[in-house]
């Protein structure tokens, strides 16, 4: 407070402060209680330290000191005026508990709840001078009371709809606090009889006890139980009879994280049982059942676990033996190995226990006669429960994962090289959750910045961005996660020597199969050569270009040598991709032993991704020079420019086994090479989208017709245009793309299904209008696509 200028607000120099101000201020800055003053008629705000984290970061601390209320608090001034002028006309206190008053902090408006006290402070006349807030934030108290009674409700909501009868016991007495609609109708009572009354209290009785015994298990060790083909001790009608049931308990945790009760779910499954029983006494059944299954099954029998039966997805998938080399045999005799493995110790257990055991992505070693397997299995080792009771044997289910397993520890390794790959980049490499939440960055942004990786995340990138790009940063980034568009930037960081350099920075958001953002993907490239040198050119620009009013004879020649040091600069871009392509061949070849085929894959695709890349900037400057070239035309054989175009695509006419048919010739007038670029374009399209169910069939053809007489708007109407039809029999598209195909960058397919740089038609375009024609697009999805050009005729 020392250091704000109080010259400068209506206050005037402290000497001068009247003494009861001072006097406020003094207990005000002692006191370890959060405080705020207002003071005079423009309300100057003061606040003492324990104030300050109100505040937040990048909000409104230390600027508000010493400012007029209604300047520092324009976001709140509407709700908060009034309170003010209460306390100043009627000298009364008011008090306030867990009241919203949104403020503006940490770099946007946040909701927070507080519980404060406005009070009169009085000035030396005894007459109210200024405004006194003692105040605690209490957003945090106010969110967690608002999710207790959310998840409350929710919870509530969700067990009285629940199809399952389901009931929830309170406290080691198994008080019934909440019993849905599907309970009540299986205990046949009515809610009013039930609640908040002791389980054992509603249904007394000797059957009930081990029940009780397995509730009071859960609420004491914490530990489900679950239990199923259980006989049910509550007749569901007024003639006895056995039921069956699958019932779980499980334990209820209260705020505490301590257990306040159990969930208890019941599952009627008399039918299933009784079904099974009929099953079970059909051993032909029983045998066709498991033999059938698609999936892997066996029957042991016995404490040797004897295989009775082993389906053929077991033999033939996994144990590769033939059914006489195990039907008949201990399990254990055929596959010696699976004592090593555990499984005997699990097997003994099921047996003697009546406990069945699953296991997910549990190895599994099998040794065959010349060679040893290794599988990754889901399986369930179920007991044989007979009639009465006994165990007689285990049925044992195995799903082969191994694949799964095997990609999985691969998408885990390749991770981990992903991050290495990352960290040796110069770039800074980042990615950031849905919300914008940076949750990764590679070692480039530590070494530049000079901040510990903890810091990162805590303060976020803009701690690093300068002051004056700090708004436009925020507008950006806010903009792209509000829309879903790329996040594209130059904007100056600071690095660890205090220096600030230009960064390109961009972000791509990840979508899943619905659209929906999962992650945002960004870099940021140093291009503060690239924008010292934009700046001089620039300036340079700037003082030829007075001079060039006054020489209207050297502006040609300075367009020219702009569109060639254009050229010369966006030759200079592909610098990185030449340096991404040598690093990583020099990788994929001196480390091709140490890369596992996953490894060897990342690499390919980032080759192609770099040849793509470089494709796009050859398709870019392609297209500059359709607009830049001299335009030269000559009279020219049509046939002759199409043929020249099938020798140059002669290899991918053979591979795809294409046919292109012309029906009729004739002489153009036109620029040559860009002709022959504008129907290579076309037909190289025709033979890259095709469907793989029939060869590529193009039909090229051209006739004379009047301006006059097209459905279209031409520049001559009055002249004869050439009417040039591409056609092929590909996979089409939908009509109402016919426009957007001919933009810059359109794809209407992934660059996996079909690639290109989305350049090609936009090239198109631009070369018909250079002949001051137009080219429209018809297409019928699967059946194929259409362009029609209407040149002037020579």
């Amino acid at each position: 407070m020392r250091t704000t200028d109080w010259s400068q607000t209506s206050l005037g120099d402290p000497e001068q402060w009247p003494a009861s101000l001072k006097t406020t201020l003094s207990l005000m800055l002692r006191s370890s209680f959060p405080m705020f003053l207002w003071w005079g008629p423009e309300l100057i705000c003061f606040y003492n330290d324990a104030y300050r984290p109100s505040l937040g970061n990048n909000g409104k601390h230390p600027s508000i000191l010493g400012m007029p209320a209604k300047d520092a608090w324009p976001e709140i001034w509407d709700t908060i005026k009034p309170l003010i002028d209460k306390v100043l006309d009627e000298g009364a206190s008011m008090y306030f508990e867990d009241m919203l008053v949104p403020i503006y902090r940490n770099g946007r408006m946040e909701d927070v709840y507080w519980t404060f006290s406005y009070s009169p402070a009085p000035g030396d006349d005894g007459h109210t001078a200024g405004v006194l807030v003692t105040c605690t934030e209490t957003t945090g108290k106010v969110a967690m009371q608002k999710q207790l009674e959310e998840s409350d409700n929710r919870f509530r909501d969700l067990v009285a709809q629940w199809p399952i009868p389901m009931v929830v016991l309170k406290g080691p007495e198994h008080v019934i606090d909440i019993v849905n609609n599907a309970m009540l109708k299986r205990w046949k009572k009515p809610a009013e009889l039930l609640t908040g009354k002791k389980l054992a209290d509603v249904f007394p009785g000797t059957g009930l006890q081990s029940y009780i015994t397995l509730l009071d298990r859960v609420y004491t060790t914490g530990q489900p139980y679950q239990e199923t083909d259980s006989v049910s001790f509550i007749q569901d009608s007024d003639t006895p009879h056995t039921s069956y049931v699958d019932f779980e308990y499980v334990p209820l945790l209260g705020p505490d994280e301590k257990i306040a009760g159990v969930i208890a779910t019941v599952h009627d499954v008399t039918e299933r049982v009784e079904a099974r029983h009929k099953i079970e006494n059909s051993s032909l059944h029983f045998r066709n059942l498991i033999m059938q299954s698609p999936v892997p099954k066996a029957i042991l029998r016995g404490k040797n676990h004897i295989v009775e039966m082993a389906n053929d997805a077991l033999l033939k998938k996994i144990w590769k033996r033939e059914e006489d080399e195990v039907v008949g045999k201990a399990l254990l005799e055929v596959f010696p190995e699976l004592k090593e493995q555990s499984y005997a110790e699990i097997l003994d257990s099921v047996y003697n226990s009546g406990e069945k055991w699953t296991e997910n992505e549990a190895e599994l070693i099998i040794k065959g006669s010349n060679d040893t397997e290794q599988f990754y299995v889901d399986f369930e080792f179920a007991p044989l429960i007979e009639a009465d009771k006994t165990i007689s044997g285990i049925k044992i289910t195995a799903i082969d994962v191994t694949e799964k397993v095997r990609a999985r520890l691969k998408i885990e390794e390749s991770e981990k090289k992903f991050r290495l790959l990352a960290d040796s980049m110069p770039q800074h490499i980042w990615t950031a959750d849905a919300q914008g939440t940076l949750n990764y960055f590679n070692r480039s942004l530590l070494d530049y910045s000079g901040l510990q990786p903890q810091q990162v995340p805590e303060g976020g990138w803009l701690q690093i961005v300068h002051p004056d790009d700090k708004q436009s940063s925020i507008t950006a980034w806010t903009k792209a996660l509000h829309t879903g568009e790329d996040f594209l930037l130059e904007h100056r960081f600071r690095k660890y020597t205090g220096e600030y350099r230009w960064q390109l920075s961009r972000a791509l958001p990840q979508r899943d199969e619905d659209g929906n953002i999962q992650m945002w993907v960004g870099s940021s490239t140093d291009i503060q050569e690239q924008k010292t040198f934009s700046e001089e050119l620039e300036k340079e620009v700037n003082e030829r270009t007075k001079e060039l009013e006054q020489k209207n004879s050297e502006l040609e020649q300075m367009n020219k040598e702009l569109q060639s040091f254009a050229y010369i600069s966006s030759h200079d871009l592909q610098e990185p991709l030449r340096k991404i392509q040598t690093f990583s061949t020099f990788l994929l070849k001196s480390e091709h032993d140490n890369l596992t085929d996953r490894g060897k894959e990342h690499f390919r695709r980032m080759q192609l991704a770099a040849e793509r890349m470089q494709l796009l900037i050859d398709d870019l400057l392609a297209y500059s020079r359709t607009s830049n070239a001299e335009k030269k035309f000559e009279q020219t054989d049509f046939r002759r420019i199409v043929e020249d175009v099938k020798d140059d695509l002669n290899e991918e006419i053979v591979r795809k086994k294409a046919t292109i048919e012309i029906t009729e010739n004739c002489v153009i007038n036109v620029i040559p090479f860009q002709f022959r670029q504008l129907l290579q374009n076309l037909i190289a399209n025709a033979l890259k989208f095709v469907d793989p169910g029939r060869a590529p069939h193009i039909t090229i053809s051209s006739k004379i017709e009047k301006g006059a007489a097209l459905d279209y708007e031409v520049p001559r109407p009055g002249n004869d245009y050439l009417h040039i039809r591409v056609a092929d029999n590909g996979i089409g598209f939908e009509q109402e793309y016919s426009n957007k195909i001919f933009e810059l960058f359109q794809r209407l397919h992934g660059r996996s299904e079909y690639p290109g740089t989305g350049i090609g038609l936009a090239i198109v375009k631009k070369i018909v209008e250079n002949h001051n024609g137009i080219i429209t697009a018809h297409g019928i999805p699967g059946a194929g696509a259409t362009f029609d050009i209407y040149i002037p005729a020579a």
